[in-house]
């Protein structure tokens, strides 16, 4: 049995280049439909292993797509690992065609699993998301800025602009909220039985976070970037910290725990017991923070609601 090949893609806003692990074969291509769908024909007739590009933003995701759609093995790796990678094997230099080989490589030696790919639906609810996100972002920025303004026409500009960005959050979240009920009701329903967990909550985890209830609690929380790292070296022992994660879902969770160590009993109480044991207030929110998302991850799996006495 033959062993399997890896593909390295390379991905930016005009060209693709492709690289294969099993002959150093190379080609570059133009970023562009009938081009795609040629590249798409001959992986499928190819049967790599694993087809791995870098996340870029969303320049990525008309690829990502196209490949799912014909059941390609299509990976999307943190382009910090990739890099890493290649310091750790002496590449150093850095172009499209270097970049393409090291990604097949990257497949080849580290063979990362498979996740699931978003579809159009579940894509357009994460744009949604991340809009709002944005939104939520300029509004405390202005208000900063508002706090330090001058009296005059300077004050009143960002004061307008406030008030504009505040208007356009209704209907994204009422676009955001249909979604999610019409694709998603279930998983809604169970997510806003838990106390402290809202509906922008809700939609974060639904968006940023489709693995939830199809993995163990241990790699979810790593997903989240909610899993303690051990910084141990000889005798020295030093503190674990979280690494890594899904940032933008991590800060949704941080305000949702926050809001759970007031009104969530079972959150609430271990915060407290956190506490009481020394722990730093920081330390023990990304303990329940952990403990919330595993909480969550396990009512998914298990299709049932809150239960506070049986968590």
């Amino acid at each position: 049995m033959s062993q399997p090949f890896y593909v390295g893609i390379d991905v930016s806003k005009k060209s693709l280049d492709v690289a294969f692990s099993e002959n150093n074969e190379f080609f570059s291509i133009t970023y562009a439909s009938k081009e795609i769908e040629t590249l798409v024909q001959r992986l499928r007739s190819a049967a790599p292993g694993k087809i791995v590009l870098e996340a870029t933003g969303g320049i990525e995701r008309d690829l990502v797509v196209a490949l799912a759609e014909a059941d390609l093995p299509v990976v999307v790796v943190n382009p910090r690992q990739v890099r890493d990678f290649a310091r750790a094997t002496g590449r150093l230099a850095k172009t499209d065609k270097i970049d393409a080989k090291v990604l097949a490589h990257f497949a080849s030696a580290i063979n990362p699993d498979l996740r699931p790919v978003k579809d159009v639906a579940c894509q357009r609810l994460t744009d949604h998301v991340s809009r709002r996100r944005q939104i939520v972002g300029m509004i405390a920025q202005e208000k900063n800025r508002l706090a330090r303004a001058p009296k005059g026409r300077i004050r009143a500009d960002i004061q307008d602009h406030i008030d504009y960005l505040k208007k356009q959050l209704g209907p994204l979240d009422n676009d955001i909220q249909n979604i999610i009920k019409t694709l998603y009701p279930d998983t809604v329903e169970l997510l806003m039985t838990v106390p402290g967990v809202g509906p922008a909550t809700t939609a974060a985890i639904i968006a940023y976070l489709p693995e939830l209830g199809k993995l163990d609690r241990r790699k979810v929380a790593a997903l989240v970037g909610t899993a303690p790292f051990n910084r141990d070296s000889g005798s020295r022992s030093g503190a674990r910290s979280i690494w890594g994660g899904r940032r933008s879902l991590r800060t949704m969770l941080y305000m949702a725990t926050i809001s759970a160590t007031r009104c969530n009993y079972k959150i609430k109480e271990f915060y407290a017991r956190l506490i009481a044991a020394g722990k730093k207030p920081k330390v023990a929110i990304t303990a329940c923070m952990r403990k919330l998302i595993t909480i969550l991850n396990a009512m998914v799996k298990q299709q049932k609601p809150w239960q506070p006495s049986a968590v």
